[in-house]
């Protein structure tokens, strides 16, 4: 983590999300930039970030992904670095959300972080539902909501039906959506954009939630 962050949103807004990237797309990829622009239209301050690995590519490095569990020292960085004042919200697009999810009992217990948000959770590896990632989701304590869409190839509705989660996890189902939340428009009838406009709301709703 090179603490550098790309922000959008109102700096003087009441809650500030920070968001990591998914394995192989940087922060500042176009799903990653639209997602942050829709929640910033929705009031909230968006702090984007990449881990070591990706922000070396940019200087020529060629550096694959390393194991999810390895970037939980460099998450828990990048919440100190960005220092939020009111209430944070963590976590990010497939592998960023799952990593977050590894830090965050321990960043809420120690009242850090007031909530977990998940975008396109990697519940598998595609075409390996067998290969769970879900053991530490099941005694989840953090307040969690999960944006995924129907149709993920590394869960879908179907799927994630049959696993053990927290009770602190609310999961969004987009219909017909894809690992990056985006729908056939055809079959779905809806539109990338609008599935990103429930997300927005839908966390503001959630936020408010939060403190009650």
């Amino acid at each position: 983590m090179d603490g550098k962050f790309l922000f959008d949103g109102p700096e003087g807004a009441p809650v500030t999300l920070l968001l990591a990237h998914g394995a192989g797309a940087p922060m500042d990829s176009a799903s990653m930039s639209a997602t942050a622009k829709a929640l910033a239209a929705a009031g909230f301050r968006v702090a984007r970030f990449e881990f070591g690995y990706m922000a070396a590519r940019r200087k020529g490095e060629r550096k694959p992904p390393p194991r999810a569990e390895t970037l939980n020292p460099e998450y828990r960085a990048a919440v100190a670095e960005l220092g939020a004042t009111g209430p944070l919200i963590i976590g990010g697009k497939s592998m960023g959300g799952r990593v977050a999810s590894m830090v965050a009992d321990e960043l809420h217990t120690s009242g850090k972080i007031a909530g977990l948000i998940c975008l396109g959770y990697p519940f598998h590896p595609p075409a390996k539902p067998e290969q769970l990632r879900t053991k530490h989701l099941a005694g989840l304590k953090t307040p969690t909501l999960i944006c995924q869409g129907t149709r993920d190839e590394f869960g879908t509705r179907e799927e994630v039906r049959g696993y053990t989660l927290s009770d602190q996890i609310e999961i969004l189902w987009l219909e017909d959506g894809d690992h990056d939340l985006k729908p056939r428009k055809s079959i779905s009838g809806f539109s990338a954009a609008d599935h990103l406009e429930t997300v927005a709301g839908t966390l503001r709703r959630w936020v408010s939630d939060l403190g009650r």
